[in-house]
């Protein structure tokens, strides 16, 4: 409002100054002394504030473009870090979920090699000796080849870097960030 001002009162300095210049007797043409100047102030004073008025509307929309960006910016950061925030406790779900599911397997599987064994060892005190043999010796066998792969899948743990290992889906799963991207 204040870069307003100084042009009002030039405007109303300007137009008084026409006035008391004026003769007091005006008529015909001496009339035109009088509103010509103070038509040429009026309009070069309404250019000039519509030149005021344009240039501050243009700083006003430059700084709510900037407000704006800095806000869509922090919002993508929030969004990120959202993001980031729900993979890596997804990421521990599964790892504890995993943890879960094998420890459950183990049992089971341990279960069944114990069921087995003392199926063979009862088998031999009941003098079946080649069944007794047979079911102990598959029994043996099954549970080296368990233990087997079990080491091989901790020293890929241990050889990759992580500390737990996740498989992947067979099937890609779809972003709703970006509807054409999928991954795997």
């Amino acid at each position: 409002m204040l870069k307003y001002l100084l042009g009002i009162i030039l405007v109303q300095s300007a137009t008084a100054i026409i006035v008391l210049l004026t003769p007091p007797d005006l008529q015909g043409w001496g009339l035109l002394r009088v509103i010509v100047p103070a038509l040429c102030i009026s309009f070069l004073s309404a250019f000039w504030f519509s030149s005021l008025a344009h240039h501050l509307r243009k700083d006003h929309l430059s700084r709510a473009n900037e407000q704006f960006a800095k806000e869509r910016e922090s919002l993508r950061v929030n969004a990120e870090r959202a993001k980031a925030r729900t993979m890596k406790q997804a990421q521990k779900d599964i790892a504890r979920e995993a943890r879960v599911t094998h420890a459950k397997a183990s049992f089971k599987v341990g279960a069944a090699f114990a069921g087995v064994i003392g199926v063979g060892a009862l088998l031999l005190l009941t003098q079946f000796l080649t069944v007794g043999i047979i079911a102990l010796s598959t029994a043996g066998g099954a549970l080296g080849g368990y233990l087997y792969r079990g080491r091989q899948y901790k020293t890929a743990l241990a050889s990759s870097g992580r500390g737990q290992l996740i498989e992947a889906s067979p099937e890609p799963v779809k972003s709703n960030s970006s509807p054409g991207k999928t991954y795997p």
